[in-house]
């Protein structure tokens, strides 16, 4: 092995409903640092959920739309002789996780004309539900890990 292994940095989980995956989403959506900002906003979309979905445990509504939205399969680029291979890999639980927040953030993002509590919550209620931007990559990432299974036997 060449390099060294990155050592791994434990995230503290958040003060309102101590999770660790809500501080991590929470970490993902501050910008330039505002932790302050980034909590009233992730805190403030849940609320919105709580109203839209009448459900109590927001929580469980998050960890929902986060497991719809996981990619379970994604591909990646391989050299073989002179041509490159885009070889489908399985995701870990870990990597899946961070890459369903990443879109979800993403997609809220790049929404216009509400405020960003409001573009998460709606984007997070569309994953919960199983439609929205961030669902309907996760298929496009499973269609294209589909579509080049026969170069599966260069994964290692």
């Amino acid at each position: 092995m060449r390099r060294r292994r990155v050592q791994e940095k434990k995230v503290i989980s958040d003060p309102k409903f101590n999770s660790e995956t809500v501080a991590k989403f929470i970490n993902m959506v501050m910008v330039e640092g505002k932790k302050s900002l980034a909590e009233k906003m992730v805190y403030g979309s849940f609320e919105v959920i709580k109203k839209q979905a009448n459900e109590e445990d927001v929580l469980k509504v998050f960890h929902k739309a986060l497991d719809n939205a996981r990619p379970r399969l994604e591909v990646k680029p391989r050299r073989v002789g002179g041509a490159t291979y885009q070889v489908p890999i399985e995701v870990k639980q870990e990597r899946g996780t961070s890459i369903a927040l990443r879109w979800i953030r993403d997609f809220a993002k790049s929404k216009k004309g509400k405020s960003m509590k409001d573009k998460l919550a709606d984007e997070i209620m569309a994953a919960y539900k199983g439609e929205g931007t961030a669902i309907k990559k996760r298929d496009d990432t499973h269609k294209m890990a589909e579509a080049n299974k026969a170069f599966a036997h260069f994964r290692w």
